[in-house]
Protein backbone atom coordinates (compact mmCIF):
# COMPACT_ATOMS: atom_id res chain seq x y z
CA UNK A 1 0.00 0.00 0.00
CA UNK A 2 2.73 2.54 0.54
CA UNK A 3 4.81 1.91 -2.78
CA UNK A 4 0.80 2.99 -4.23
CA UNK A 5 0.52 5.75 -1.82
CA UNK A 6 4.15 6.96 -2.86
CA UNK A 7 3.63 6.67 -6.56
CA UNK A 8 0.38 8.12 -6.64
CA UNK A 9 1.61 11.49 -5.15
CA UNK A 10 4.65 11.68 -7.02
CA UNK A 11 1.96 12.07 -10.09
CA UNK A 12 -0.26 14.15 -8.32
CA UNK A 13 1.72 16.77 -7.58
CA UNK A 14 2.43 17.74 -11.00
CA UNK A 15 0.45 19.67 -12.22
CA UNK A 16 -1.75 18.41 -15.76
CA UNK A 17 -4.47 20.47 -16.13
CA UNK A 18 -6.00 20.27 -19.94
CA UNK A 19 -6.82 24.02 -21.49
CA UNK A 20 -10.40 23.25 -24.18
CA UNK A 21 -9.21 26.70 -25.43
CA UNK A 22 -6.25 25.57 -26.63
CA UNK A 23 -5.60 24.24 -30.18
CA UNK A 24 -2.51 22.51 -29.11
CA UNK A 25 -2.00 18.65 -28.09
CA UNK A 26 -1.44 17.98 -25.39
CA UNK A 27 -3.75 21.54 -24.60
CA UNK A 28 -0.87 22.36 -21.77
CA UNK A 29 2.77 22.57 -22.21
CA UNK A 30 2.74 21.36 -18.38
CA UNK A 31 1.22 18.18 -19.21
CA UNK A 32 5.06 17.14 -20.73
CA UNK A 33 6.34 16.96 -17.09
CA UNK A 34 4.10 14.06 -16.15
CA UNK A 35 4.54 12.72 -19.30
CA UNK A 36 8.56 12.50 -19.54
CA UNK A 37 8.41 11.54 -15.91
CA UNK A 38 5.82 8.13 -17.16
CA UNK A 39 8.35 7.43 -19.89
CA UNK A 40 11.18 6.91 -17.10
CA UNK A 41 9.11 5.49 -14.69
CA UNK A 42 7.80 2.80 -17.75
CA UNK A 43 11.63 2.13 -18.79
CA UNK A 44 12.78 1.95 -14.76
CA UNK A 45 10.02 -1.11 -14.50
CA UNK A 46 10.95 -2.81 -16.83
CA UNK A 47 8.61 -2.67 -19.87
CA UNK A 48 10.11 -2.77 -23.32
CA UNK A 49 9.06 -0.34 -26.76
CA UNK A 50 8.28 2.25 -24.20
CA UNK A 51 6.91 5.51 -27.16
CA UNK A 52 6.11 9.28 -26.50
CA UNK A 53 5.01 10.96 -29.95
CA UNK A 54 5.12 14.66 -30.42
CA UNK A 55 1.53 15.12 -29.06
CA UNK A 56 2.21 13.08 -25.86
CA UNK A 57 0.61 10.01 -26.22
CA UNK A 58 2.93 6.98 -24.81
CA UNK A 59 2.55 3.61 -25.67
CA UNK A 60 5.01 0.58 -23.69
CA UNK A 61 4.85 -3.12 -23.67
CA UNK A 62 5.10 -5.86 -21.46
CA UNK A 63 6.24 -9.13 -23.70
CA UNK A 64 4.23 -12.08 -23.48
CA UNK A 65 5.46 -14.66 -21.09
CA UNK A 66 3.62 -18.07 -22.56
CA UNK A 67 4.86 -20.16 -25.89
CA UNK A 68 0.77 -20.28 -26.76
CA UNK A 69 -1.58 -17.77 -28.71
CA UNK A 70 -2.50 -15.09 -26.64
CA UNK A 71 -4.44 -11.94 -27.43
CA UNK A 72 -2.75 -8.50 -27.80
CA UNK A 73 -4.93 -6.89 -24.41
CA UNK A 74 -4.08 -3.15 -23.22
CA UNK A 75 -4.91 -0.71 -20.51
CA UNK A 76 -5.32 2.90 -21.19
CA UNK A 77 -5.50 5.73 -18.50
CA UNK A 78 -5.05 9.73 -18.89
CA UNK A 79 -2.88 12.02 -17.25
CA UNK A 80 -4.29 15.30 -17.84
CA UNK A 81 -6.89 16.56 -15.01
CA UNK A 82 -9.84 18.99 -15.26
CA UNK A 83 -9.72 22.65 -16.26
CA UNK A 84 -12.59 23.21 -14.10
CA UNK A 85 -11.28 23.29 -11.13
CA UNK A 86 -7.19 24.12 -9.88
CA UNK A 87 -4.77 21.51 -10.10
CA UNK A 88 -1.73 23.58 -9.14
CA UNK A 89 0.12 22.52 -6.07
CA UNK A 90 -1.94 19.59 -4.71
CA UNK A 91 -1.19 19.35 -0.82
CA UNK A 92 -2.71 15.62 -0.69
CA UNK A 93 -3.85 14.33 3.17
CA UNK A 94 -3.56 10.75 4.18
CA UNK A 95 -6.50 10.10 6.50
CA UNK A 96 -5.24 6.23 8.08
CA UNK A 97 -8.44 4.29 9.57
CA UNK A 98 -11.35 6.57 8.77
CA UNK A 99 -13.26 6.39 11.68
CA UNK A 100 -16.34 8.04 9.85
CA UNK A 101 -16.90 10.87 10.84
CA UNK A 102 -16.34 14.32 8.75
CA UNK A 103 -13.28 15.29 7.70
CA UNK A 104 -11.51 18.65 7.81
CA UNK A 105 -9.82 19.47 4.47
CA UNK A 106 -8.92 23.26 5.43
CA UNK A 107 -9.67 24.40 8.97
CA UNK A 108 -8.85 27.93 8.08
CA UNK A 109 -11.84 28.10 5.08
CA UNK A 110 -13.70 25.72 7.26
CA UNK A 111 -14.02 23.09 4.19
CA UNK A 112 -15.39 19.78 5.73
CA UNK A 113 -15.50 16.59 3.38
CA UNK A 114 -18.63 15.36 5.21
CA UNK A 115 -19.85 11.91 5.50
CA UNK A 116 -23.00 13.07 6.21
CA UNK A 117 -23.67 14.70 1.82
CA UNK A 118 -21.12 12.84 0.81
CA UNK A 119 -22.26 9.38 1.99
CA UNK A 120 -19.96 7.03 -0.03
CA UNK A 121 -17.50 8.00 2.28
CA UNK A 122 -19.33 5.65 4.91
CA UNK A 123 -17.90 2.45 2.48
CA UNK A 124 -14.60 3.20 3.82
CA UNK A 125 -14.60 3.26 7.27
CA UNK A 126 -11.30 1.65 8.53
CA UNK A 127 -9.40 2.33 4.88
CA UNK A 128 -7.07 4.72 4.34
CA UNK A 129 -8.16 7.94 2.43
CA UNK A 130 -6.22 10.27 0.53
CA UNK A 131 -8.22 13.55 0.00
CA UNK A 132 -6.84 16.99 -1.16
CA UNK A 133 -6.58 19.96 1.11
CA UNK A 134 -9.51 21.88 -0.33
CA UNK A 135 -7.99 23.78 -2.49
CA UNK A 136 -7.24 21.88 -5.51
CA UNK A 137 -8.75 18.96 -6.89
CA UNK A 138 -6.75 15.66 -6.26
CA UNK A 139 -6.55 14.01 -9.61
CA UNK A 140 -7.42 10.39 -8.97
CA UNK A 141 -8.76 11.34 -12.06
CA UNK A 142 -7.02 9.44 -13.86
CA UNK A 143 -3.90 9.46 -12.29
CA UNK A 144 -5.17 6.40 -10.01
CA UNK A 145 -5.59 4.83 -13.06
CA UNK A 146 -1.66 5.48 -13.83
CA UNK A 147 -0.70 4.25 -10.96
CA UNK A 148 -2.76 1.30 -10.72
CA UNK A 149 -1.66 0.32 -14.16
CA UNK A 150 1.97 0.98 -13.70
CA UNK A 151 2.32 -0.66 -10.24
CA UNK A 152 0.37 -3.92 -12.03
CA UNK A 153 2.68 -4.07 -14.73
CA UNK A 154 5.74 -3.73 -12.10
CA UNK A 155 3.72 -6.72 -10.11
CA UNK A 156 3.85 -8.91 -13.42
CA UNK A 157 7.16 -8.14 -14.31
CA UNK A 158 8.61 -8.99 -10.72
CA UNK A 159 6.15 -12.07 -10.90
CA UNK A 160 7.12 -13.98 -14.14
CA UNK A 161 4.82 -17.16 -12.62
CA UNK A 162 2.48 -15.46 -13.27
CA UNK A 163 1.23 -16.28 -17.02
CA UNK A 164 0.11 -13.54 -19.53
CA UNK A 165 0.20 -13.06 -23.02
CA UNK A 166 1.18 -9.54 -24.19
CA UNK A 167 0.00 -6.91 -22.50
CA UNK A 168 0.19 -2.84 -24.42
CA UNK A 169 -0.19 0.23 -22.43
CA UNK A 170 -1.52 3.46 -23.38
CA UNK A 171 -1.52 6.84 -21.61
CA UNK A 172 -3.26 9.92 -23.38
CA UNK A 173 -3.17 14.00 -22.98
CA UNK A 174 -6.33 16.11 -22.72
CA UNK A 175 -8.88 13.38 -21.95
CA UNK A 176 -10.90 15.98 -19.86
CA UNK A 177 -11.46 18.31 -22.89
CA UNK A 178 -12.84 15.49 -24.95
CA UNK A 179 -9.88 15.00 -27.11
CA UNK A 180 -8.09 11.91 -25.03
CA UNK A 181 -8.57 9.58 -28.19
CA UNK A 182 -8.22 12.20 -30.99
CA UNK A 183 -4.76 11.64 -32.05
CA UNK A 184 -4.56 7.42 -30.68
CA UNK A 185 -2.76 5.64 -32.85
CA UNK A 186 -4.71 2.18 -32.23
CA UNK A 187 -3.13 0.42 -35.16
CA UNK A 188 0.42 0.98 -33.76
CA UNK A 189 -1.23 -0.11 -30.66
CA UNK A 190 -1.99 -3.12 -31.66
CA UNK A 191 -4.23 -4.89 -29.13
CA UNK A 192 -7.36 -6.83 -29.99
CA UNK A 193 -9.21 -5.03 -26.92
CA UNK A 194 -8.38 -2.83 -23.95
CA UNK A 195 -9.39 -1.45 -21.12
CA UNK A 196 -9.81 2.33 -19.47
CA UNK A 197 -9.13 2.22 -15.89
CA UNK A 198 -11.10 5.69 -15.15
CA UNK A 199 -14.18 4.59 -13.13
CA UNK A 200 -14.72 5.47 -9.91
CA UNK A 201 -16.02 3.22 -6.99
CA UNK A 202 -14.43 -0.19 -6.65
CA UNK A 203 -16.24 -2.65 -8.34
CA UNK A 204 -17.49 0.24 -11.39
CA UNK A 205 -17.55 -2.21 -14.85
CA UNK A 206 -19.04 -0.22 -17.25
CA UNK A 207 -19.74 -0.82 -21.45
CA UNK A 208 -22.54 1.29 -21.67
CA UNK A 209 -22.00 5.53 -22.33
CA UNK A 210 -24.32 8.64 -23.46
CA UNK A 211 -24.49 9.28 -27.12
CA UNK A 212 -23.46 12.88 -27.39
CA UNK A 213 -23.95 15.99 -29.29
CA UNK A 214 -23.27 19.42 -28.34
CA UNK A 215 -25.37 22.44 -30.16
CA UNK A 216 -24.53 26.26 -30.01
CA UNK A 217 -28.12 28.06 -30.91
CA UNK A 218 -27.23 31.70 -32.36
CA UNK A 219 -30.14 34.62 -32.69
CA UNK A 220 -29.55 37.87 -34.16
CA UNK A 221 -32.12 40.62 -32.84
CA UNK A 222 -33.13 44.10 -34.01
CA UNK A 223 -32.57 46.88 -31.22
CA UNK A 224 -35.09 49.38 -31.60
CA UNK A 225 -36.08 51.91 -28.99
CA UNK A 226 -38.47 50.79 -26.71
CA UNK A 227 -40.82 53.60 -26.92
CA UNK A 228 -41.26 52.71 -30.77
CA UNK A 229 -40.42 49.57 -30.90
CA UNK A 230 -44.36 47.94 -31.37
CA UNK A 231 -43.37 45.43 -34.49
CA UNK A 232 -39.79 46.45 -35.06
CA UNK A 233 -37.85 45.09 -32.44
CA UNK A 234 -36.77 41.76 -32.32
CA UNK A 235 -35.33 40.63 -28.68
CA UNK A 236 -32.81 38.08 -29.01
CA UNK A 237 -32.73 37.21 -25.13
CA UNK A 238 -36.47 36.71 -25.36
CA UNK A 239 -36.42 34.70 -28.48
CA UNK A 240 -33.48 32.01 -26.81
CA UNK A 241 -35.85 31.93 -23.77
CA UNK A 242 -38.46 30.94 -25.61
CA UNK A 243 -36.58 28.24 -27.39
CA UNK A 244 -35.70 26.96 -24.21
CA UNK A 245 -38.97 27.10 -22.78
CA UNK A 246 -40.11 24.68 -25.01
CA UNK A 247 -37.75 22.14 -24.07
CA UNK A 248 -38.96 18.76 -21.91
CA UNK A 249 -38.94 20.96 -18.73
CA UNK A 250 -38.13 17.42 -17.07
CA UNK A 251 -35.43 15.66 -19.12
CA UNK A 252 -32.36 17.97 -17.24
CA UNK A 253 -29.50 16.83 -15.66
CA UNK A 254 -31.13 16.97 -12.47
CA UNK A 255 -33.76 15.56 -12.83
CA UNK A 256 -32.67 11.79 -14.61
CA UNK A 257 -30.86 9.31 -13.88
CA UNK A 258 -29.71 5.73 -15.07
CA UNK A 259 -30.73 5.56 -18.73
CA UNK A 260 -32.82 8.48 -18.73
CA UNK A 261 -31.32 11.16 -21.11
CA UNK A 262 -31.22 14.98 -21.17
CA UNK A 263 -30.78 18.68 -22.65
CA UNK A 264 -28.50 20.58 -20.87
CA UNK A 265 -28.50 24.50 -21.34
CA UNK A 266 -24.80 24.89 -19.79
CA UNK A 267 -24.86 28.70 -20.93
CA UNK A 268 -27.00 31.55 -22.27
CA UNK A 269 -25.35 34.88 -23.27
CA UNK A 270 -27.48 37.51 -24.27
CA UNK A 271 -28.85 41.29 -25.23
CA UNK A 272 -31.32 42.34 -27.64
CA UNK A 273 -29.50 42.28 -30.57
CA UNK A 274 -27.73 39.06 -29.89
CA UNK A 275 -28.06 35.94 -28.10
CA UNK A 276 -26.21 32.40 -27.64
CA UNK A 277 -27.10 29.32 -25.95
CA UNK A 278 -24.59 26.29 -25.69
CA UNK A 279 -26.14 23.14 -24.64
CA UNK A 280 -25.82 19.37 -24.68
CA UNK A 281 -27.82 16.55 -25.90
CA UNK A 282 -27.52 13.22 -24.50
CA UNK A 283 -29.19 9.46 -24.37
CA UNK A 284 -28.23 5.95 -24.21
CA UNK A 285 -30.83 5.38 -27.20
CA UNK A 286 -29.87 6.38 -30.51
CA UNK A 287 -33.28 6.59 -31.87
CA UNK A 288 -34.34 8.97 -28.79
CA UNK A 289 -30.96 10.71 -28.77
CA UNK A 290 -31.61 11.67 -32.91
CA UNK A 291 -35.06 12.50 -31.86
CA UNK A 292 -34.05 14.96 -29.38
CA UNK A 293 -31.51 16.64 -32.46
CA UNK A 294 -34.29 17.00 -34.74
CA UNK A 295 -36.20 18.78 -31.78
CA UNK A 296 -33.83 21.62 -31.80
CA UNK A 297 -33.75 21.39 -35.95
CA UNK A 298 -37.67 21.82 -35.51
CA UNK A 299 -37.87 24.63 -32.70
CA UNK A 300 -34.89 26.85 -35.13
CA UNK A 301 -37.12 26.37 -38.05
CA UNK A 302 -40.29 26.97 -36.38
CA UNK A 303 -38.77 30.33 -34.71
CA UNK A 304 -36.83 30.98 -37.44
CA UNK A 305 -40.45 31.45 -39.60
CA UNK A 306 -42.03 33.58 -37.09
CA UNK A 307 -38.62 36.04 -36.56
CA UNK A 308 -37.43 35.97 -40.47
CA UNK A 309 -34.27 33.40 -40.63
CA UNK A 310 -32.62 35.20 -37.50
CA UNK A 311 -31.58 32.11 -35.71
CA UNK A 312 -28.91 29.55 -36.76
CA UNK A 313 -27.98 26.41 -34.99
CA UNK A 314 -24.89 24.44 -35.43
CA UNK A 315 -24.82 20.96 -34.40
CA UNK A 316 -22.04 18.60 -33.60
CA UNK A 317 -22.02 14.67 -32.56
CA UNK A 318 -19.27 14.17 -29.97
CA UNK A 319 -19.19 10.64 -29.40
CA UNK A 320 -21.24 6.96 -29.26
CA UNK A 321 -22.42 4.55 -27.36
CA UNK A 322 -19.79 2.05 -27.07
CA UNK A 323 -22.27 -1.07 -26.20
CA UNK A 324 -23.07 -1.20 -30.15
CA UNK A 325 -18.98 -2.32 -30.25
CA UNK A 326 -18.74 -4.25 -26.71
CA UNK A 327 -21.72 -6.79 -27.20
CA UNK A 328 -20.29 -8.48 -29.93
CA UNK A 329 -17.19 -9.78 -27.93
CA UNK A 330 -19.25 -9.63 -24.56
CA UNK A 331 -16.45 -12.23 -23.87
CA UNK A 332 -14.03 -8.96 -22.56
CA UNK A 333 -16.59 -7.71 -19.92
CA UNK A 334 -16.83 -11.32 -18.76
CA UNK A 335 -13.13 -11.49 -18.09
CA UNK A 336 -13.21 -8.14 -15.95
CA UNK A 337 -16.01 -9.62 -14.01
CA UNK A 338 -14.66 -12.87 -13.45
CA UNK A 339 -11.46 -10.78 -12.08
CA UNK A 340 -13.21 -8.63 -10.02
CA UNK A 341 -15.32 -12.02 -8.40
CA UNK A 342 -12.04 -13.97 -8.49
CA UNK A 343 -10.17 -11.24 -6.01
CA UNK A 344 -13.64 -10.54 -3.65
CA UNK A 345 -14.94 -7.50 -5.27
CA UNK A 346 -18.64 -7.62 -6.25
CA UNK A 347 -19.29 -5.52 -9.86
CA UNK A 348 -21.13 -3.10 -10.39
CA UNK A 349 -22.15 -3.56 -14.32
CA UNK A 350 -23.65 0.43 -14.96
CA UNK A 351 -24.34 3.08 -17.97
CA UNK A 352 -22.13 6.01 -17.69
CA UNK A 353 -24.11 9.25 -17.64
CA UNK A 354 -21.23 10.24 -19.47
CA UNK A 355 -18.36 9.37 -22.09
CA UNK A 356 -14.96 8.14 -21.94
CA UNK A 357 -11.76 7.61 -23.90
CA UNK A 358 -13.21 4.12 -24.56
CA UNK A 359 -16.35 5.05 -26.12
CA UNK A 360 -14.43 6.96 -29.09
CA UNK A 361 -11.89 3.88 -28.78
CA UNK A 362 -14.39 1.27 -29.45
CA UNK A 363 -15.86 3.09 -32.43
CA UNK A 364 -11.99 3.95 -33.92
CA UNK A 365 -11.69 -0.33 -34.00
CA UNK A 366 -10.30 -0.58 -29.95
CA UNK A 367 -13.12 -2.51 -27.83
CA UNK A 368 -12.40 -0.56 -24.78
CA UNK A 369 -14.71 -0.60 -21.56
CA UNK A 370 -14.33 0.68 -18.68
CA UNK A 371 -12.74 -0.38 -15.31
CA UNK A 372 -12.97 1.32 -11.71
CA UNK A 373 -10.02 3.59 -10.11
CA UNK A 374 -11.63 4.27 -7.23
CA UNK A 375 -11.88 7.40 -6.95
CA UNK A 376 -14.86 10.21 -5.67
CA UNK A 377 -15.96 13.28 -6.40
CA UNK A 378 -14.04 13.95 -9.23
CA UNK A 379 -13.00 17.57 -10.91
CA UNK A 380 -13.50 19.61 -7.36
CA UNK A 381 -11.92 19.96 -3.72
CA UNK A 382 -14.23 17.20 -1.97
CA UNK A 383 -12.07 14.14 -4.43
CA UNK A 384 -10.68 11.51 -2.53
CA UNK A 385 -9.83 8.25 -2.84
CA UNK A 386 -9.22 4.71 -0.69
CA UNK A 387 -5.63 3.01 -1.39
CA UNK A 388 -7.25 -0.22 -0.46
CA UNK A 389 -9.41 0.59 -3.95
CA UNK A 390 -6.54 1.40 -5.74
CA UNK A 391 -5.03 -2.06 -4.36
CA UNK A 392 -7.88 -3.93 -5.64
CA UNK A 393 -7.61 -2.40 -9.18
CA UNK A 394 -4.45 -3.77 -9.59
CA UNK A 395 -5.02 -6.73 -8.58
CA UNK A 396 -7.80 -6.86 -10.87
CA UNK A 397 -5.55 -5.73 -13.74
CA UNK A 398 -3.22 -8.58 -12.85
CA UNK A 399 -5.84 -10.93 -12.91
CA UNK A 400 -7.55 -9.50 -16.49
CA UNK A 401 -3.92 -10.17 -17.92
CA UNK A 402 -3.94 -13.99 -16.03
CA UNK A 403 -7.52 -14.73 -17.26
CA UNK A 404 -6.70 -13.77 -20.91
CA UNK A 405 -3.69 -16.03 -20.94
CA UNK A 406 -5.94 -18.91 -19.69
CA UNK A 407 -8.58 -18.67 -21.73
Amino acid sequence: MQHIIDRFISYITIDTQSDPNSETTPSTKKQWNLANKLVEDLKAIGLVDVTIDDNAYIMATLPSNVTHDVPTIGFISHFDTSPDFSGTNVKPQIIENYDGKDIVLNEEKNIILSSGYFDDLLQYIGQTIITTDGTTLLGADDKAGITEIVIAMEYLVKHPEIKHGTIRIGFTPDEEIGRGAHKFDVKKFGAEWAYTMDGSQIGELEYENFNAAEATITIKGKSVHPGYAKGKMVNATLIANKIIGELPQHEIPEETDDREGFFHVHHINGEIENATVGLIIRDHNLQRFNERKELLKVLVKKYNHKYDNCITLELKDQYFNMKVKIEPVYHIIEIAEKAMKDIGIKPIIKPIRGGTDGSQLSYMGLPCPNIFAGGHNFHGKYEYVPVESMQKAVEVIVRICELTANR
